[in-house]
């Protein structure tokens, strides 16, 4: 078995402050901040995704290759988060978004270091660590659904009214680099059967 050719786009985010001064941003602010990361982020991340998706038989190295890079990614993502000063209406989505996020750099990494030390598949695809990876990423998915329900309660508050156009901006740009749609509806549809010459 292999990893398919999964790689959430959320993990090449890199977020762009806007505004200036050390108090929160305004909503405008805060998703132009995260629009304007996407004119460069997300090819990022595709491009990791690319690399080991053009593969036909993958080895072992090219799928700890693909987890460092993405584990990198995802860390630079909510190092850069930190300095964002999200409005208070949106705070809790915010939070939702990079604390799963975080969940997923630890995951990626001991996935990584695992196949570093295996001589086969298996002994990668039969662990711990792949079964948190599959976990996490399905702690992805159920983050989609979990920001939609949290974005239209924010919004029936009336927290959106004098600028009734962000929940649509901010739910585009949020399921872009989380990649909600591309999340398997089951964990274990994030892996496949490699061919049999796939060696360490």
């Amino acid at each position: 078995m292999t990893i398919k050719r999964f790689v959430p786009l959320a993990l090449c985010v890199t977020v762009l402050v806007c505004g200036c001064g050390g108090g929160e941003m305004t909503l405008t602010e805060y998703v132009d901040g995260l629009n304007a990361i996407s004119e460069w982020a997300i090819p990022r991340g595709e491009a990791v995704a690319a690399e080991y998706g053009q593969l036909a038989e993958p080895a072992l190295d090219d799928l700890k290759t693909m987890l460092e890079g993405s584990a990198a990614l995802f860390a630079e993502t909510n190092e850069a988060a930190e300095a964002l000063r999200p409005p208070e209406q949106v705070a809790d989505l915010h939070r939702l978004i990079f604390d799963w996020q975080a969940t997923m750099i630890p995951a990626a990494e001991a996935l990584a270091n695992r196949a570093a030390s295996s001589t086969d598949w298996d002994q990668v695809l039969q662990s711990a660590e792949a079964d948190a990876y599959a976990a996490a990423l399905a702690e992805g998915s159920a983050v989609c659904s979990e920001f939609q329900a949290k974005l239209d309660a924010t919004a029936d508050r009336g927290a959106f009214a004098d600028t009734p156009w962000i929940p649509g901006e901010l739910k585009e740009v949020v399921e872009a680099f989380l990649a909600c749609g591309l999340f398997p509806e089951n964990p274990e549809d994030v892996f496949s059967t490699p061919p049999t010459t796939i060696s360490p």
